[in-house]
This record gives C-alpha cells, sequence and structure tokens, in this order.
C-alpha cells in the first residue's frame, strides 16, 4: 500500500467520529463559566460577611471595652462615695461625742460641793484675828495654791441679835477675806461673804451661836475636781503596775 503524500489531509471527522479538542473546551467552559462567576460572588459575599463579622466584633469589643471602663469609673466612684460616708459618719460620731462631752461641761460648771470647812474663832466679837485665827487661816490658804475651779463661802456669826449681830458679823467675816487677799493673794472673785449675825438656816440643825466666829466652806466645782483626780488615779495606776 502506498504511503500518503505530504500535502494530504487528515480526513475529517464525522457526527460519530472523533470530538474536536476545541469544541469540548468551548462546551466546558460555557459549562463552567456560569459556576465560576457563582463562586466568585459567593466569595464576594463571604469576604463581605468576613468584614461586617469583624466589624461588628470591632465595635462589640470596644463596646465591651467602654461598658467595663464605665463600670470601673462607676466603682471607683462608688468606693470613693463609701470612703467620704464612713469619713462623715466617723465626723459625726467625733462631733456628737464633742456635743455630749460639752453639754456635760455646761451641766457641770454650776455644780459645787463642799470639800472642806473650818470655823475661825474670835473673842469679843472684835474683827481682830489672833495668832492661833492666822495660823489656822494660813494652814488651810495653803491648800489653794494653785487649786482651780473653787469658791470660799465665808459665814460671819455672831450671839448679838438683830441689826448689831449683822453689822458685827460683817465686820468679822470681812477681816477673814481681807487676811486671805493680802497675805495669801486669794482672788477676790472666788470668796462671797455673808454676815448672818446670830441667824441659823430653817433646815439646819445649829443652834444660835454663843460666840463670835466665822465659818469658811471650800466649794470645788465637781469639773475642776473630776480634774484634779484624774493625775491621780493615773499615778496610783502606774504605781499599781509597779511589782
Amino acid at each position: 500500500m502506498a504511503a500518503p503524500s505530504p500535502s494530504s489531509k487528515p480526513p475529517k471527522e464525522g457526527f460519530w467520529g472523533r470530538v474536536n479538542p476545541f469544541a469540548r473546551k468551548k462546551w466546558v467552559d460555557n459549562r463552567v463559566d456560569p459556576i465560576k462567576g457563582q463562586l466568585n460572588e459567593l466569595d464576594e459575599v463571604n469576604a463581605k460577611n468576613a468584614r461586617d463579622i469583624q466589624d461588628v466584633d470591632g465595635r462589640a469589643q470596644a463596646g465591651i471595652r467602654n461598658a467595663q471602663s464605665t463600670a470601673d469609673a462607676a466603682n471607683q466612684t462608688a468606693s470613693a462615695a463609701g470612703t467620704q460616708a464612713q469619713k462623715a459618719n466617723a465626723l459625726a460620731q467625733r462631733a456628737g461625742g464633742r456635743v455630749d462631752q460639752l453639754n456635760s461641761t455646761v451641766e457641770g460648771l454650776d455644780q459645787y460641793r463642799q470639800s472642806t470647812d473650818i470655823e475661825v474663832a474670835f473673842r469679843g466679837g472684835q474683827p481682830v484675828l489672833s495668832a492661833a485665827a492666822r495660823k489656822q487661816l494660813d494652814a488651810f490658804a495653803v491648800n489653794l495654791t494653785g487649786r482651780q475651779g473653787y469658791v470660799l463661802e465665808i459665814e460671819g456669826h455672831s450671839p448679838l441679835a438683830s441689826t448689831a449681830g449683822i453689822q458685827s458679823s460683817g465686820r468679822l467675816a470681812e477681816s477673814v477675806k481681807r487676811y486671805l487677799v493680802t497675805e495669801h493673794q486669794i482672788p477676790v472673785f472666788r470668796m462671797h461673804t455673808l454676815a448672818l449675825g446670830n441667824a441659823v438656816a430653817a433646815d439646819s440643825d445649829e443652834v444660835k451661836p454663843k460666840t463670835s466666829s466665822v465659818r469658811i466652806r471650800l466649794m470645788e466645782n465637781s469639773l475642776a475636781a473630776q480634774e484634779a483626780a484624774t493625775p491621780q488615779s493615773a499615778v496610783s495606776s502606774t504605781d499599781a503596775e509597779r511589782p
């Protein structure tokens, strides 16, 4: 059999023969291109959804951070308010304590109690202090040095009745007062004199005086007595702790 000449063309494929590769590719492209378009569209949708999710997540995280920051600030404010409330309560309690102390002080300003008393005798109703009377007054005045919150009630007594007794007892009381001022520098405002003559208080068990005399009562303020007792109490407690 003779070989075909180079110029001869291959026979054409019939309908039932071999498929043309270019036609097959075109056919495939026609089928695949729509799918590619849908895939591309789906990729774009997924990308958009991812961006939206990221945006939402970013805003959510920012909102959470802002809310946490606000909560922290509110907590700090609440803590500061609580601290201020505690301070205000402490101040109120201290103020209440000071008010109670002030009330106690005011109530005690006019509270006096008798601490001690002496009676100085006079001869013949004359306002002249004897050596024994001066010695008695000196010993009494020593205890008044540096003392605060006291008054002296100086009562003059005379066996004489009526005006004569009042005048005589007044001179006796004034002589005692003068001696305490000049010899012991007792402030005048701490001494109160009263000329009773031969009078006796209605609620007293005393009888009418038979001799001339002056009674001196040391009246201490309750606050002064309390302050004076405090150092003594501290010393006592210190001594008690010593072995």
